[in-house]
């Protein structure tokens, strides 16, 4: 399973490309888009760069970080424009899009969901063996999809042993 994941913003979005394999998932790729002028220049080049990213990588899946709207409401609704073209991007791809806070893909990561930013890197680089994301935006990325990948390895387990034990 090819997991992008994607940590939205309206200036940086960082994307990252893991491969769910075994002992630990392989880093395929990650990066971040940055965009400046209006609104809606912003977000027409978000979605090209999105399109790009799919096109190039061929994901299974598009793992979402979901708005964290706890200190600024305005920021969560400008926030949500960029996840709306994230998810605009992958359904027109015909992929299948999971959405996880901030906190459960701190927890998934770090073993704790209110790790700060620095926890995140250094936990992504280790998992991946890489070295640590330089810019924070795409190492979240990179932790959406690895979260998503022990999401989805933990569901086929239960699957598995439901089907085990009929």
């Amino acid at each position: 399973m090819r997991v992008l994941g994607i940590d939205p913003g309206t200036n940086v979005c960082g994307w990252g490309v893991v491969e769910a394999t075994r002992p630990r998932s392989t880093h395929l790729g990650h990066g971040v888009i940055r965009m400046k002028g209006e609104l809606p220049g912003r977000l027409a080049k978000l979605c090209a760069e999105i399109d790009a990213v799919i096109g190039k990588w061929s994901p299974d899946v598009v793992a979402v970080e979901g708005v964290f709207t706890h200190r600024n409401a305005r920021s969560a609704l400008i926030l949500g424009h960029s996840r709306g073209v994230s998810l605009l991007c992958a359904a027109r791809a015909g992929l299948s899009v999971e959405e996880y806070t901030p906190a459960t893909v701190k927890k998934c990561v770090v073993g704790n969901g209110r790790a700060e930013k620095r926890q995140v890197q250094t936990m992504v680089a280790a998992l991946l063996g890489i070295p640590q994301p330089k810019v924070t935006d795409a190492a979240d990325a990179l932790a959406v999809a690895l979260c998503h990948v022990q999401n989805a390895s933990v569901a086929a387990r239960l699957q598995n042993g439901l089907r085990r034990s009929r």
